[in-house]
């Protein structure tokens, strides 16, 4: 009896540690409460930062030149009242607002999107130009003699030829975006100094004379500003095309500038003032 009473207590003693082990175990693979808990998930949040593309900063500076351009366009307008209010063009040239209108037709097709991608301002600008000369050209062909209007009727259509010509070349020649780029690009720059150029003869002018009576100063500002803001423009990204024309704008706006300030003081308070044709083109 004392050794079976043994047995049962020996028994008795490995199903609690069994029972107890068994616990042990349950315990250890039931989750803690802690991990009930939902985890918060840290994330870093990315602030934009506050700096503008280089796209937005080339619109921007796009659309001031645009006005600057408008300016410029419209400036020849007090010379057309006078021809409206008495009734002839006397010795008024066509010439500057024919070359203007070439000027702004080539910018135009320079800028369309199977020659020079993301350029609308530049054809934006230069068809407001194209607008303003062929109504400045109508008021030419209402108040010309008959010789005057054949003149202009003979440019206008050579140059319109001209332009016909350099786009089925260009059409059909150049099949990528940087030959065409080029060629047109190479055209526009020839037109675009010789039309910034133009105003040579009257610093010439001013020189000789000793007066800027013959040089209106807001429109050589404009001229200089007009440059500046375009050639800014080309930076971004590079376009040596429009870098070119309107670098030397700028220069020689700068330059009539200069001559102004030279000169104002020595420039005669009376007298009649004369009317001055300067080029209103924009290069761009």
């Amino acid at each position: 009896p004392r050794e079976r009473g043994r047995e049962r207590e020996q028994n008795r003693g490995e199903r609690g540690a069994q029972q107890t082990e068994d616990a042990g175990n349950t315990s250890s693979r039931r989750p803690s409460p802690t991990h009930d808990r939902p985890r918060l998930l840290l994330t870093r949040v990315r602030v934009p930062k506050m700096v503008m593309s280089e796209n937005t900063i080339r619109s921007i500076i796009g659309v001031i030149g645009n006005v600057i351009s408008c300016g410029l366009f419209l400036s020849p307008l007090p010379t057309f009242v006078q021809i409206i209010k008495k009734g002839t063009v006397e010795q008024f040239s066509p010439v500057p607002y024919l070359a203007t209108a070439l000027n702004c037709m080539l910018w135009i097709f320079y800028g369309l999107p199977f020659v020079h991608p993301n350029s609308l301002l530049v054809i934006t600008i230069n068809g407001i130009g194209l607008t303003f000369e062929s109504v400045y050209l109508t008021i030419f062909l209402i108040y010309s003699n008959a010789q005057g209007r054949l003149k202009v009727v003979k440019v206008l259509a050579a140059e319109i030829a001209f332009v016909v010509v350099v786009v089925v070349v260009v059409l059909l020649a150049a099949h990528t975006y940087e030959r065409r780029t080029l060629f047109v690009g190479i055209l526009c720059i020839i037109f675009g100094t010789c039309m910034y150029a133009a105003p040579l003869s009257v610093m010439k002018m001013v020189i000789q004379t000793k007066s800027v009576q013959y040089m209106p100063f807001t429109l050589s500002l404009a001229s200089f500003l007009n440059g500046v803001v375009w050639t800014s423009y080309a930076f971004l990204p590079f376009d040596i095309n429009l870098v070119i024309p309107n670098g030397l704008g700028a220069l020689f706006g700068l330059a009539q500038l200069i001559l102004y300030a030279c000169y104002y003081k020595s420039t005669p308070k009376a007298g009649t003032k004369a009317e001055v044709e300067l080029p209103t083109a924009s290069n761009v």
